[in-house]
């Protein structure tokens, strides 16, 4: 099986840029806890606010990498049966009266194939963050092994989890939704 990183098309002019998720008081909502790959049980529904004011997108990522979707992708989500790999977190966007969602993805996976990456750099004891020693501090060229993806149509990579994955099969359902705002490349 195939799969790719899917990120956000820069080349689309004068789209928004979203931060990241606050409560109903207006403080932040620990944005850390949704690359964990566990269900989050929030109290209340979240806001995104508008960072940058600009076209809306049907795919977006907070400034953290935190995927937002409109309302029309949720049937795609339980028509590919990814109740088990994703929470919907339904989310307001400030401005905005459709309904979208938080996607919280639920894998996490160790599946970096260091040997294939361009560049892979760790945090080593002399970078002055002791707590971070072994993990990975660059993957250029991301590269993973498709074995320890497993039957997974979406997943981060454990160790570089602002990174979002998707199998060809979401690739593709995604791409004949016309689902604007992102892009693909094959690792």
């Amino acid at each position: 099986m195939r799969f790719h990183e899917l990120f956000f098309d820069s080349r689309i002019r004068e789209q928004w840029v979203l931060a990241e998720p606050i409560d109903g008081q207006g403080e932040e909502i620990d944005p850390w806890q949704f690359f964990s790959g566990r269900p989050i049980a929030l109290s209340g529904t979240p806001r995104i606010p508008v960072d940058a004011p600009g076209r809306a997108l049907d795919f977006s990522f907070t400034t953290l990498s935190i995927p937002i979707v409109h309302a029309r992708l949720a049937p795609l989500f339980e028509r590919l049966g990814l109740g088990q790999q994703v929470q919907l977190l339904p989310v307001e966007v400030t401005g905005r009266t459709e309904p979208y969602f938080l996607v919280n993805v639920l894998r996490v996976l160790p599946c970096i194939d260091d040997a294939r990456c361009e560049r892979v750099e760790y945090w080593r004891p002399e970078d002055g963050a002791p707590d971070r020693v072994g993990d990975y501090r660059l993957v250029r060229g991301l590269r993973i092994d498709p074995s320890r993806a497993g039957d997974s149509d979406i997943f981060r990579p454990r160790g570089w989890n602002s990174v979002l994955l998707v199998s060809e099969r979401l690739k593709d359902a995604l791409e004949d939704e016309q689902v604007g705002g992102i892009r693909f490349t094959e690792v």
